[in-house]
């Protein structure tokens, strides 16, 4: 049975929501595609406990993380059961639906019916009544974008999501939704998109800033790159790394080029200099904008969620170190 360590929230940094009346630590849990069914429950139950005990609050899912889809939200509905779901208040869980689910027409992208229903199944495999945040995980192009929004909107009035959130929309698509939203009067908080300093489409969105103007926060996901922001690949890749995985569908050893190699050796210089590994600076930085809420962590041992709640005892960059970076990765 879990119990909660005190002054657990003293070491964590909360950041607000936009202008909600939300705040998320920096560093956010993705249970993403490290809770499937190969994955040993016990040490998924004990990273969950120590983020929660060390004051990470936001744990964030999918309707299709797992593998198998599905799974990552059974798997946290047994931790809840285990002990964490005394404290369901202090904490916020997100979920998301807009990728395929299941067969037919009407398990994927954004319609009324799927994204209700599969919200009532996220509902169902995490055994409670409600989430704090629920996203639609993408732009549709096809379905009439009104439809969806109204869709978010009466799931917020059903009592089944208190928030909503948009997941990888630009700001074009943001600012079409938001006024929708905005008409409905429904409490749009949150956009997730991709980022790290390999991925700067947000920059030239300039996602961040439409975001804030919006009035709701940003929150980003794959900020180490699916692993390649590590120390772990500058020599070789490790036998029983994510890359060598023949079943990985989002890291490859392809991936590791010779020139990635390089800026890692040039990255990991200037980490060592400001007492970071690799990681540590990648996430410290995808935070060095305020505006950026949080980052999303996801890891598969203990050892790695600590190695990532230390980084914010440095989330200070000089304009020497950004600008070394940014040299690094040219």
């Amino acid at each position: 049975m879990f119990t909660k360590k005190s002054g657990n929230y003293d070491k964590m940094i909360y950041r607000r929501l936009g202008r909600s009346g939300l705040k998320l630590p920096v560093l956010s849990f993705g249970l993403w595609h490290n809770f499937g069914e190969t994955n040993d429950y016990e040490k998924c139950r004990e990273i969950i406990f120590e983020a929660f005990n060390h004051g990470i609050t936001h744990f964030d899912l999918a309707n299709n993380y797992g593998p198998p889809a599905g799974h990552a939200e059974k798997v946290f509905g047994q931790i809840l059961k285990d002990g964490l779901m005394k404290y369901r208040d202090e904490i916020i869980i997100s979920t998301k639906a807009g990728y395929y689910m299941w067969e037919g027409p009407y398990g994927d992208f954004g319609s009324r019916k799927y994204l209700i229903a599969s919200l009532d199944q996220s509902l169902e495999r995490m055994g409670i009544p409600y989430v704090d945040i629920f996203y639609h995980h993408r732009f549709d192009y096809e379905t009439d974008l009104y439809e969806t929004m109204l869709a978010l909107r009466d799931i917020v009035l059903s009592g089944k999501a208190l928030y909503v959130g948009l997941s990888n929309y630009n700001s074009d698509q943001l600012k079409q939704a938001h006024k929708i939203l905005r008409e409905l009067h429904v409490p749009y908080v949150i956009t997730q998109p991709k980022y790290s300093m390999l991925d700067r489409f947000i920059e030239d969105d300039g996602l961040i800033e439409t975001q804030f103007e919006l009035g709701g926060g940003t929150i980003c996901y794959s900020t180490l790159a699916q692993g390649k922001l590590t120390n772990k690949y500058i020599d070789s890749i490790p036998e029983d790394s994510r890359a060598k995985n023949p079943a990985s569908q989002f890291l490859n050893e392809k991936d590791i080029t010779d020139e990635l190699r390089a800026k890692l050796r040039k990255l990991d210089v200037i980490a060592k200099k400001r007492g970071q590994s690799i990681a540590q600076m990648a996430l410290a930085w995808s935070l060095r904008n305020p505006k950026m809420t949080s980052t999303l962590i996801s890891v598969s041992k203990i050892e790695q969620l600590y190695e990532n709640l230390e980084t914010i005892k440095n989330l200070e960059f000089s304009e020497a170190e950004l600008k070394a970076i940014e040299d690094a990765l040219k």
